[in-house]
């Protein structure tokens, strides 16, 4: 049923949407008054949606600490429109925080990598959330990187534009002129001119939107991506944002869901400090088309990606448990 309906769907137009670490934005708003502490945690509790396999992956010995261990966060991007039962993931991207350092990786998964979906075969990675929803799209990329995903966060297209907008835009260095669609899909209503300019909601979806025009494809898209998610997050913890963040609270509301709580969140305010040094993993490969359009993933690429992750989260390859689980595990036990 879930096929036929996507079938159906292929020659609409989807909406580009670039997903946005949204929990780092919300940094400094802790501390900064009562009220804006109390509204965050009463968004962050309507957000929450914990996944049916439980609170932790099967590729991990014990659920993880984000206070003590290293752990990863699949971020998903969604284009869900009113009354669809089911919706393809617009954008996937893996990140890894290590306790230690303080450091951040971060890889995005183009969104028509031919990739294994458990139970359904090989098929275009973005299938996964439409054929099993978080749970599939989660065991699919782990099962892509052998990489447990120990948390994730959904967002739609809507909170992107409203965060943008609260924020007042963000800067970024377009690198050449296009036209694209606007959200509500008007054929080229936004066009975007070469050079570093200040954008609103709206364009800088568009500019994260835009791939046919970019000849890298996917690649030039995921390169777009990571750009914005820096721009927000230099703008969202700049002290010029600070009465800002009631409107970018009301941003997440209703268009967020996640499995981290409140306290887990404001427990990663260690990394904002380290925030701009993301190191950024390109997972290459080539376009295929017969027929289909594909993006068919270079083996080498993904084994080297799956390493610096696990390098990353201290994970002992034979037993995919963090170093950092483990010790605390025996600390406990004395």
């Amino acid at each position: 049923m879930y096929r036929t309906e996507i079938r159906k769907r292929k020659k609409r137009r989807r909406r580009r949407l670039i997903l946005i670490p949204l929990f780092l934005l919300v940094f400094s708003t802790i501390g900064y008054g009562s009220y804006l502490t109390f509204k965050l945690a009463n968004a962050t509790d309507n957000s929450i949606e914990e996944l049916k396999r439980g609170d932790k992956s099967e590729l991990r010995d014990e659920k993880v600490d984000v206070n003590e261990d290293n752990f990863s966060v699949l971020f998903i991007g969604i284009d869900a429109r009113e009354g669809e039962r089911v919706s393809r993931s617009d954008a996937l991207i893996l990140a890894t925080f290590n306790k230690k350092d303080k450091s951040v990786k971060m890889v995005s998964i183009p969104r028509d990598s031919y990739v294994e979906i458990p139970g359904e075969g090989m098929d275009k990675i973005n299938h996964a959330h439409a054929y099993g929803g978080v749970d599939l799209a989660v065991k699919s990329v782990e099962n892509l990187f052998d990489v447990p995903v120990d948390h994730y966060v959904r967002v739609d297209f809507k909170a992107f534009i409203d965060i943008v907008d609260a924020l007042g835009g963000v800067d970024v260095d377009v690198p050449s002129t296009f036209s694209v669609q606007d959200s509500n899909d008007r054929h080229n209503a936004i066009t975007l001119h070469e050079g570093n300019q200040q954008l609103d909601g709206e364009e800088a979806l568009a500019f994260v939107r835009m791939r046919k025009q970019d000849p890298r494809g996917d690649i030039g898209r995921g390169e777009r991506q990571r750009q914005i998610i820096k721009a927000i997050i230099e703008k969202g913890t700049s002290f010029s944002s600070l009465t800002k963040y009631d409107d970018v609270i009301d941003g997440l509301d209703g268009n967020i869901q996640m499995d981290m709580n409140f306290k887990e969140i404001v427990s990663l305010h260690g990394y904002a400090g380290k925030i701009n040094q993301i190191d950024s993993l390109e997972l290459k490969g080539e376009n295929s088309n017969n027929g289909v359009f594909y993006y068919m993933l270079d083996d080498t690429s993904i084994e080297e990606i799956s390493n610096s992750l696990k390098t990353h989260l201290n994970i002992d390859e034979n037993t995919n448990e963090s170093s950092s689980a483990a010790s605390t595990k025996e600390s406990k036990s004395h």
